[in-house]
């Protein structure tokens, strides 16, 4: 099946509405989703820095919704906390100023205890900014620019869509057995012999997914959540969590006409040891196969179309990165995740929707550390700031070519401590830190800091 291209739309007085349907997730497989628009993903907003959104949501759903623009820090009103979700026919009015960095973010639902489920049958979007620095690099553009959202996902015996977590499901998370690109299954696209920017998004509900070519071939990694690195570097895979971007060019200059190369997920040691049901690679869970974190999965495959000769060049820096140190920061917060007995908490605590766990001082730079006391990975995304990875104890004991730009996401295996720093100077009011495990943030895992 040839990949989903979702349509690009201005976020200028743009209407979301988010209702079911029905949509081919694979050949000759129509399946219940539920959209923003027509589509199985939602469309692309691509705006330049410094534009304005005004964005109306509707509500069609059965259940009430709000959104999130995951990686922009708009005002507290616009961020899309849950408790500002709506009900059936209800409207969510935005109004803010896009000021960021050139990067991929993405939009998707935060209803308390029903993140997991709609952003599973299709309420995920990208978001692309543009800037003048970022076009100067002449990056890959048009048809070799390609945005790409990666889930996995479970069919019943049709072949539609399932969602039915029971027991370790609700633990580990919904781990499923196919791979998922802009809604579609297994997706093909044509390309030609040259230079291709992927702009990749991990958004499965816990898939942790190790991108790497079946080839062998490296990886050109430009830039991450808040966009381009301060040079590039040549990887043989990088790992993505969920919410956690990636920005890569890939070389198919060497490769013939009528030749494919598959966009995999690499296999890696199961952070959780293979604890857990679908422990066996293609074994049946509740509403079908799944695959074990850390399972080789094919992803979409690139089927070369036409040879073509290009001077193919790779700039050498991308844009500088101004540094935040420790030694800079006012306050030291500690924050435990754990995982047990069918409750996921940050320091000892289920999320209340008007409790407020932390304040935080306007203008403050603080550092945060996060420390995974539980079985299972845990992707932490904070709401309202961008930070920079200071440190990572524990496990693989290193910050990751990946987490050495800005981040909004950061992922915590069992056993790390990871230490972030940011400050909190874009606008005050209540935010949220959580768990981007979709099934842990669903249940709770998740506090509200107030700026003031």
């Amino acid at each position: 099946m040839h990949l989903y291209r979702p349509a690009v739309v201005s976020p200028e007085d743009l209407v979301l509405t988010a209702r079911p349907a029905i949509a081919e997730i694979a050949p000759e497989v129509n399946s219940p989703i539920l959209t923003w628009s027509d589509g199985p993903v939602g469309p692309t907003i691509e705006a330049h820095s410094g534009q304005r959104a005004r964005i109306l949501l509707r509500n069609e759903l059965n259940e009430p919704t709000i959104a999130h623009w995951h990686g922009l820090r708009p005002p507290e009103e616009a961020d899309g906390h849950p408790r500002f979700a709506v009900g059936t026919g209800g409207t969510y009015a935005y109004d803010f100023l896009i000021d960021e960095r050139a990067g991929l973010y993405w939009y998707h639902p935060h209803p308390h205890m029903r993140t997991a489920p709609q952003t599973y049958f299709g309420l995920a979007g990208l978001i692309i900014v543009r800037d003048d620095n970022e076009a100067a690099l002449a990056l890959p553009s048009g048809e070799r620019e390609i945005a790409l959202v990666f889930q996995d996902k479970r069919r019943d015996a049709s072949g539609r869509l399932v969602y039915n977590p029971v027991g370790h499901d609700m633990m580990e998370g919904f781990l499923s057995g196919e791979a998922f690109v802009n809604g579609v299954l297994s997706p093909t696209v044509e390309v030609d012999s040259a230079l291709y920017r992927l702009r990749i998004l991990g958004a499965g509900n816990a898939r942790i997914f190790r991108i790497g070519l079946s080839n062998g071939a490296p990886l050109v990694l430009i830039g991450s959540d808040g966009g381009l690195l301060e040079e590039a570097v040549e990887l043989p895979y990088v790992d993505v969590a969920t919410g956690e971007r990636v920005d890569l060019l890939v070389d198919l200059s060497g490769l013939a006409a009528g030749s494919s190369v598959f966009l995999r997920s690499l296999a890696f040691p199961s952070p959780s040891g293979g604890m857990g049901m679908g422990r066996g690679r293609g074994m049946m869970g509740m509403g079908g196969s799944t695959l074990p974190q850390g399972a080789t999965m094919d992803v979409m495959e690139f089927r070369v179309a036409d040879t073509v000769r290009e001077d193919v060049r790779l700039p050498a820096t991308l844009t500088p990165l101004p540094r935040l140190s420790a030694s800079s920061a006012e306050r030291r917060r500690i924050f435990r995740f754990d995982s047990m007995m069918m409750s996921h908490t940050i320091n000892g605590r289920s999320f209340e929707m008007d409790r407020i766990d932390e304040r935080v001082p306007f203008g403050a730079t603080e550092v945060w550390s996060f420390v995974n006391d539980s079985r299972f990975p845990h992707p932490v995304h904070m709401h309202a700031v961008h930070f920079q990875v200071l440190e990572r104890r524990g496990g693989r004991g290193r910050v990751l070519p990946w987490e050495r730009g800005w981040k909004d996401t950061v992922l915590l295996l069992p056993g790390e401590q990871v230490d972030v720093i940011a400050t909190f100077d874009r606008f005050r009011g209540l935010y949220l830190m959580h768990c981007h495990n979709l099934e842990h943030e669903d249940m709770g895992m998740m506090i509200n800091f107030l700026i003031e």
